[in-house]
């Protein structure tokens, strides 16, 4: 039976959304392993990024530009039942910390969209699987912190300092392999958090979405 698998994009680019990379390769090995997958993204405008001048342009929606990455086949984040899914995956880029959270701001102090706490919450609760790649594991120490999970966001850099002042606990981790907590299973890459290349990154979270799928 194929497993139920949600994947949440916040966006489309590294600078102000989802990493496409890091998203397009989740699909792939999503689907490698045999998993059904449904994208969701926040319904909620948020300040883009000029990607030639790095700099602030008009308004856009999160969902309507994560949905050219998922082919126009999304769903918004406000409906996601965590109870229809067998596990969650965070993709990276700067849109986890500015438009699913504020950490990029506020750091270990952040606010967390209420519904990604729910859905973070839900499927920890319920033993389901989360990963997170990037910068995203931020989310889940942020939420389970408290909890002492462990995860990574590449090296002992200042944002695995606030990683720990959440409670959770940071494992310096290189691109191409993953971080595994199995007693609050839940799993992290760092994905482009270094200055990795495509197949490092890709490498790295094909391992990593090996052993969730087989958690799920």
């Amino acid at each position: 039976m194929k497993k139920n698998i949600a994947v949440i994009l916040s966006g489309c680019g590294n600078k102000d959304g989802s990493e496409i990379t890091e998203a397009v390769s989740t699909l792939m090995a999503l689907a490698k392993e045999g998993a059904h997958y449904v994208c969701f993204a926040p319904d909620q405008n948020f300040t883009a990024v000029d990607y030639l001048q790095n700099a602030s342009i008009e308004n856009r929606n999160a969902m309507k530009e994560a949905a050219r990455i998922a082919r126009s086949e999304i769903r918004p984040l406000q409906k996601l039942d965590p109870q229809k899914f067998d596990g969650v995956v965070f993709v990276g880029g700067a849109g986890a910390v500015k438009n699913l959270s504020d950490w990029a701001h506020k750091g270990a102090k952040c606010t967390v969209l209420p519904e990604v706490e729910y859905i973070i919450e839900s499927f920890h609760e319920e033993g389901k699987p989360i990963a997170a790649m990037c910068i995203a594991p931020t989310l889940v120490a942020r939420v389970l912190g408290r909890h002492g999970v462990s995860v990574t966001v590449g090296e002992a850099g200042e944002d695995a300092q606030e990683i720990e002042k959440t409670g959770a606990i940071h494992e310096v981790c290189p691109p191409e392999e993953y971080v595994s907590d199995r007693d609050h299973k839940v799993l992290s890459t760092p994905a482009y958090m270094y200055d990795s290349t495509a197949f490092e990154v890709f490498t790295g979270i094909s391992k990593m979405i090996k052993e969730f799928v087989e958690m799920a």
